[in-house]
C-alpha cells in the first residue's frame, strides 16, 4: 500500500445518510468545497437505504422528517414510505451538488490522530487511507441488526433475515412466518405478512405502547397550492412541529400530559382489540415514553385475523422446522423475520477512533458514554460526532436536531479561522458541567423509571436520548461559545 493518501481534504464526513447529506449541503452553502463523504454501500441513504422491509415507513411525519431549507409538497401521505424518503435524500444529493464530494463503496475501519501534522487519518476496508483536518463521523445509530443469541439459530431449515437486511427474492406468501420482536419495525411488517402468509406468529417479549397513525394521503389540490405558496407548506411543517413538541412533557413522568397519553393508547387498543386476554397480552406495565413510543393503526387489527397468533412465552430454542418456546411447545414455520432492533450501543465503538496519544473513543467511554453539546470529547481535536451521544429524541424528528449540530459544527469551523494547523476541542470543565447537567435532567425522566429499552447502554445509563425539549437544543446550539473549547492555532 502507498503512503500518499488515497484523498486529503479540510473536512472528511464518514457516512451518507440523512446526517452526512445535511454536512455536506451545509459546507457547500458556506463556500467550502474542500470536503470529501465515504460511504460503506454503493449508494447513499443509510437506513433508509438498508430498510426495504414490507411497510417501511417513517413514524415523523414527512413534512416535519426532511431538511427545514429544502422541503417537499410533493409529498403523497403524512407518513411518506421508505422509497420516497430515500428518493427525497437522492434529490438533495443531486440539487446540491454533492455527487463529486461521494466516495462510496469505501467503508471506514478506523480513525487515528497525527498530532505532529495535526490530521486525522481514516484507513477502509479496501486499504486506502484518508486525510482530513476535520472528521465528522455520520454514521448513524441504526445500522448493525442485532440478532439475539438463541440456542439452535444455525439449525433452522427455512429462510431467516432480519428486518434490516429483507431479501429481494424472498416470497413469503402461503408461507408460514414467524416476527421475532414487537415494536417499530414488527407493527409495520406484521400488517403487511398478515396479508399474505398461511400463518403468521409474533413473538412478543415486552408490549408496548401504541398510538394512532392517523396517516392520510396529500390531496393533489393541497400539492400544487404549495407548491405555488411555500408558506403554506411551511405552516403545515411548523404545525406538526408544535404538536409533536407538546408531547414532550410525556417523558417528565406522571403528569396531564402523560396521563392523556395513556388513555389515547389505551383507548386505541380497546377500540381495536375486542378480545380481552388478547388485549391484556398487549397491555405495557410500564409508563408510556419508557421505551420507544409507536403509532400505527393497522398492527392490532392484525393480530385480531384467525391466522395471526401472538406468543408471549419466550423463546427457548430454534429447531430445524421453528421455534420452541419455554412452555415447551413448537411453533413450526417456513420463515422467521428478526424484527429485533440494532446494535445501538456497540455501534458507537465499532468503529475505533483514536484521539491524541492514542487513546480511542471506547476508552474515553469507559465511564459513561458522552460528548459536550452532543459533538465534541475532550482529547479528540477537530471531530464532530453527528447524531452523537444524547441527541437523539423520542417524540419529534431527528432532522430537526441534526441540522442544529451541523449549524453549530460551522461555527466552530468559523472559529478556527483560516489556520492549517488549528485545532478545537472542549475543556474537561466545560464537557464534565455539561453532562452532569444532563445526568441530572434524565433522572427526571421516564425513561429512568426502570424499564430497559435501546436508550440504554450495558450498564443502564441513557446515553440516546436529549432529556429537553427540541426548544431548549436550539437554544442552546445557537451559539458557540468559546470559552468551552481549547483551540490551539
Amino acid at each position: 500500500m502507498s503512503d500518499r493518501p488515497a484523498g486529503s481534504c479540510r473536512v472528511l464526513i464518514l457516512g451518507a445518510g440523512m446526517s452526512g447529506i445535511c454536512a455536506g449541503i451545509h459546507l457547500r452553502r458556506r463556500g467550502i468545497d474542500d470536503f470529501l463523504i465515504l460511504e460503506k454501500a454503493d449508494r447513499i441513504g443509510g437506513t433508509w437505504r438498508d430498510n426495504r422491509y414490507p411497510g417501511i415507513a417513517c413514524d415523523v411525519p414527512s413534512h416535519l422528517y426532511s431538511f427545514s431549507f429544502e422541503p417537499n409538497p410533493d409529498w403523497s401521505r403524512l407518513y411518506s414510505p421508505g422509497a420516497e424518503i430515500q428518493a427525497y435524500f437522492e434529490h438533495c444529493v443531486d440539487k446540491y451538488g454533492l455527487t463529486p464530494h461521494l466516495r462510496l463503496g469505501r467503508e471506514a475501519t478506523g480513525a487515528v490522530w497525527d498530532e505532529h501534522e495535526r490530521v486525522w487519518r481514516v484507513t477502509t476496508a479496501g486499504g486506502e487511507v484518508y486525510e482530513a483536518r476535520v472528521l465528522m463521523p455520520a454514521v448513524g445509530a441504526l445500522h448493525h441488526p442485532n440478532i439475539p443469541e438463541i440456542p439452535g439459530i444455525e439449525a433452522f431449515e427455512g429462510r431467516a433475515f432480519h428486518s434490516a437486511r429483507w431479501p429481494d427474492d424472498v416470497d413469503l406468501a402461503g408461507q408460514r412466518v414467524a416476527v421475532v420482536g414487537s415494536a417499530a419495525s414488527a407493527v409495520q411488517i406484521v400488517p403487511e405478512l398478515a396479508q399474505v402468509a398461511s400463518s403468521l406468529t409474533v413473538f412478543q417479549r415486552t408490549p408496548n405502547w401504541i398510538r394512532p397513525r392517523n396517516d392520510l394521503r396529500y390531496a393533489e389540490a393541497f400539492k400544487r397550492a404549495a407548491r405555488l405558496v411555500p408558506a403554506l407548506g411551511k405552516l403545515h411543517r411548523l404545525q406538526i412541529y408544535g404538536l409533536m413538541e407538546a408531547r414532550f412533557p410525556m417523558f417528565l413522568g406522571e403528569g396531564r400530559v402523560q396521563r392523556k397519553e395513556r388513555k389515547l393508547c389505551l383507548d386505541h387498543l380497546a377500540a381495536q382489540v375486542p378480545d380481552p386476554e388478547l388485549r391484556r397480552a398487549l397491555t405495557p406495565d410500564y409508563p408510556p415514553g419508557c421505551k420507544r413510543m409507536l403509532v400505527s393503526d393497522d398492527y392490532y387489527p392484525a393480530l385480531c385475523q384467525p391466522h395471526v397468533h401472538l406468543e408471549t412465552h419466550g423463546i427457548e430454542q430454534v429447531v430445524a422446522h421453528g421455534v420452541r418456546t419455554v412452555d415447551g411447545r413448537v411453533h413450526e414455520v417456513d420463515a422467521i423475520v428478526w424484527a429485533t432492533g440494532f446494535q445501538v450501543a456497540a455501534d458507537l465503538t465499532r468503529f475505533p477512533i483514536a484521539g491524541r496519544g492514542g487513546r480511542t473513543l471506547e476508552e474515553a467511554w469507559h465511564r459513561i458514554v458522552a460528548a459536550h453539546r452532543s459533538l465534541t470529547v475532550p482529547g479528540f481535536p477537530n471531530l464532530f460526532l453527528l447524531f452523537g451521544p444524547n441527541s437523539g429524541l423520542g417524540h419529534s424528528s431527528i432532522i430537526f436536531m441534526v441540522e442544529r449540530q451541523v449549524e453549530y459544527v460551522m461555527q466552530c469551523l468559523e472559529a478556527l479561522g483560516a489556520d492549517p494547523m488549528a485545532t478545537i476541542e472542549p475543556t474537561e470543565q466545560a464537557f464534565e458541567e455539561h453532562n452532569a447537567e444532563l445526568q441530572r435532567a434524565m433522572a427526571r425522566t421516564v425513561w429512568r423509571s426502570g424499564c430497559k429499552s435501546w436508550y440504554q447502554d450495558d450498564h443502564g445509563e441513557i446515553f440516546t436520548l436529549w432529556p429537553h425539549s427540541t426548544l431548549r437544543f436550539w437554544a442552546e446550539m445557537r451559539r458557540m461559545r468559546p470559552e468551552e473549547y481549547q483551540i490551539h492555532r
